[in-house]
């Protein structure tokens, strides 16, 4: 049993390889989903519990700036 767990969590542990086009467009939704982020009002900020700053810190970031699980 201890090597089919030893044998999963190498695999987990490795990189995932995305293609240039998957890397494209989840760059384009993520620029999408910022820039909508960006342009809602400060109570539906509030709704989801986000200040303004937070709110455009986000939004500023660039798109390669995701966490690695966004990326399929």
């Amino acid at each position: 049993m201890s090597t089919q767990v030893k044998t999963l969590s190498l695999y987990a542990s490795r990189p995932r390889r995305t293609s240039a086009w998957t890397w494209l467009r989840a760059a384009m939704a993520t620029r999408r989903s910022r820039n909508d982020l960006r342009s809602l009002d400060a109570h539906i900020l509030n709704d989801i519990g986000l200040t303004d700053v937070e709110a455009h810190k986000e939004a500023d970031r660039p798109v390669w700036d995701v966490p690695g699980h966004w990326i399929k």
